[in-house]
């Protein structure tokens, strides 16, 4: 393992990585696990990449868990990239599909990475908050795991969600009110229960799965780039812009993570993707803050979307989503739930996959940046599906 130490990614502090964090001790903001790259990348090679196991896990000396420990894992990783060519053919569209996760959804990267840590590290019950997939992903690792899980849910989270987390044993609790009102109270009761809080980003692990996306995009984008008679050197060639659901927003936090960990290690350049933050119009507090130019976000009132994973009307990790996109020439934009439908129906029929509520409204999102000239005729733009549609039964029903 090259793992040296935590790093607040606000202040600056150095905690220790052997025993359980959750925020900075002076701050309290998100830790980041800081890798001893130059040692890493002895034996990180790109070139044997494709020799490795086809897993989240094949990063392993740029993950945090020591050598010699079994990570809990049920193969999460190694999704497809698939080209859209149907549903916009003015721009070079793909798709990365998270759906075939474990759990169906790519909250199974940072749970496998955040409760084999835990685990490591002596933790015996979890406690999340959860609008529907980190639940049901928490569920499935923490029992494989053989620890406890307990999970807070807004009483209105769609049912598949609520179903999945109770039949793989874990302990759910029904909350009248949002996510915010669920982490409050795992905060309230934390201490005196004996858990330990695997909110997004209040401990310093679900990034680190999370940030295998960009790995995982780079090498995906270096073969494409390899069959090209345009290949110039040796470095992966990112997309030009990415479009990703944002709710808590640790995978676009991730992601940037990562491209700053290639670039040292050497595998991609100083070019980075637009990142565009694609929220609910009924629940929007990162687009507020960007349109206005602030560097935090405040509380978004009355949050409500259909799309579970967007209502987050407030995220600790704020600051860092609204740097990402002011340092990549990027945005934030809005969709309202209504669009998400049609747009999800649309992507359905056209390209054949049943995507996640939160993946309809970047595709709708695409639509809305083409028309306005903030993403330019063939550029290569990556959308992540962050799960399945099945999940959501229940909202194309009622429509």
């Amino acid at each position: 393992m090259f793992l040296t130490h935590l790093e607040c990614s606000a202040c600056g502090r150095q905690h220790d990585w052997s025993r359980l964090q959750n925020l900075c001790a002076e701050c309290q903001k998100p830790l980041f696990a800081i890798v001893d790259l130059a040692a890493g990348s002895r034996t990180l090679k790109r070139e044997t990449l494709a020799t490795r196991e086809k897993s989240l896990w094949r990063y392993r000396e740029v993950l945090p868990l020591p050598d010699g420990v079994e990570p809990i894992s049920f193969g999460e990783g190694g999704t497809p990239l698939l080209r859209a060519k149907k549903f916009a053919t003015d721009v070079d569209l793909w798709i990365k599909d998270e759906s075939l996760n474990p759990t169906q959804s790519f909250k199974a990267r940072g749970m496998s990475v955040a409760v084999s840590m835990a685990k490591y590290l002596g933790a015996t019950k979890l406690a999340v908050p959860s609008a529907g997939n980190a639940g049901g992903a928490l569920a499935a690792y923490a029992a494989r795991a053989g620890l406890e899980a307990h999970i807070f849910m807004p009483r209105d989270t769609p049912r598949a969600n609520i179903i999945e987390c109770r039949e793989l044993g874990a302990h759910v609790t029904l909350i009248d009110g949002l996510i915010t009102d669920c982490g409050a109270e795992i905060a309230r009761r934390k201490e005196k229960e004996g858990w330990f809080d695997m909110s997004t980003l209040k401990e310093p692990y679900r990034v680190e799965g999370k940030k295998i996306l960009g790995y995982e995009l780079a090498e995906q984008c270096d073969w494409q780039h390899r069959k090209s008679s345009r290949a110039r050197d040796l470095r992966s060639e990112l997309p030009d812009v990415i479009l990703y659901p944002t709710g808590g927003g640790t995978g676009l936090i991730g992601m940037w993570k990562a491209f700053d960990e290639m670039e040292v290690l050497g595998w991609i350049g100083k070019k980075r993707p637009r990142m565009f933050a694609v929220q609910a119009t009924g629940c929007a507090p990162i687009v507020r803050a960007f349109d206005a130019g602030e560097k935090t976000a405040v509380e978004f009132p009355d949050a409500h979307t259909i799309a579970s994973g967007l209502r987050v009307p407030k995220a600790i990790g704020d600051f860092l989503i609204l740097k990402i996109l002011r340092q990549s020439n990027g945005g934030a934009i809005s969709i309202d739930d209504e669009e998400m439908i049609r747009v999800g129906r649309e992507v359905g029929s056209s390209e054949g996959l049943f995507v996640a509520l939160e993946a309809a409204a970047c595709f709708a999102a695409l639509k809305s940046l083409r028309s306005t000239g903030k993403i330019h005729s063939g550029e290569r733009v990556v959308i992540f599906n962050t799960g399945s549609g099945i999940k959501y039964l229940d909202c194309y029903e009622s429509q």
